[in-house]
């Protein structure tokens, strides 16, 4: 594990996703990433870490080329998948390599029913319709619940259903590599698991490449292989997600635990003025 990552694994050829030193402007004034680097190997589930507006969003807008509805561009550094430099490949394009994006907050069209919004996912193959319905059963496989709700209107799912909805419409678009956004965001407990649980075992079957911005930091490293923490636009460190875990810091700033067990919120707010491992 680094402070910072490592120029030659950024490097390597064999990277799936390699992002090197990006710099995001909104409004043409407003820098929001400040030099950010990381690497998505194929077949891996990556995390992306940190507080509210620490710039995770950002990054997967980034890579997906969605900056432009939101005033953003990339300013400096690359961006490559395969190889290949995607920064000037619309989203449309992005999606014919593979690459999807499931956005924060369970974006659903709420008029349509779990299956329209499933099918709608599946608008860009080419594959014909028996490869799209074997495609729906496999994600209903996935997530039984959406297929016991398939004729009901997105809006009056449960905020788990629509969540499920979202990524099940990605998978919809047979994705090589998936970027999610926020996953737990406004879920109970028990339905983060299932969702992550389900993560876990598209990557492991489906060889789905996940990268995910989450701010649940211990529910990310229990089911990531590698993650990057971010505050202010930088990635201030990074490491496989089990050396994460037992990382001193993580644990006591991100994990709220560390050698005298749970933190108070007064000794994390004292934390601010004497990080030095931001700079």
């Amino acid at each position: 594990m680094s402070a910072l990552p490592s120029a030659e694994r950024r490097a390597s050829p064999d990277a799936f996703l390699d992002v090197n030193g990006i710099e995001v402007i909104y409004n043409h004034v407003i820098l929001v990433l400040k030099g950010v680097s990381l690497r998505v190997d194929e077949g891996s589930i990556v995390a992306l870490l940190g507080a509210n507006g620490a710039g995770k969003t950002t990054t997967l807008r980034a890579v997906s080329n969605l900056l432009h509805a939101e005033r953003g561009a990339v300013t400096k550094g690359s961006i490559a998948l395969r190889g290949e430099r995607i920064e000037n490949l619309t989203p449309a394009e992005l999606v014919d390599r593979g690459v999807i994006q499931v956005m924060e907050g369970r974006h659903c069209f709420a008029h349509l029913t779990i299956e329209e919004n499933l099918m709608t996912g599946a608008y860009t193959r080419r594959d014909g319709k028996g490869a799209v319905d074997a495609t729906l059963e496999k994600v209903y496989a996935y997530f039984p619940r959406l297929k016991t709700r398939r004729t009901s209107q997105a809006a009056y799912t449960s905020g788990g259903e629509q969540q499920m909805c979202a990524i099940g419409r990605a998978l919809m678009a047979n994705p090589k590599m998936v970027l999610l956004d926020e996953p737990s965001m406004g879920l109970a407990p028990q339905i983060v698991e299932e969702v992550f649980e389900i993560v876990k075992d598209l990557n492991t079957k489906e060889r789905v490449t996940f990268l995910l911005a989450e701010q649940n930091t211990n529910m990310a490293l229990r089911y990531a292989d590698f993650g990057y923490i971010l505050e202010s636009g930088r990635v201030v460190m990074d490491g496989a997600a089990s050396a994460l875990r037992e990382n001193e810091d993580v644990k006591e700033f991100y994990l709220g635990t560390g050698g005298e067990g749970r933190k108070s919120f007064r000794d994390v707010k004292s934390y601010k003025r004497r990080k030095r491992w931001l700079a």
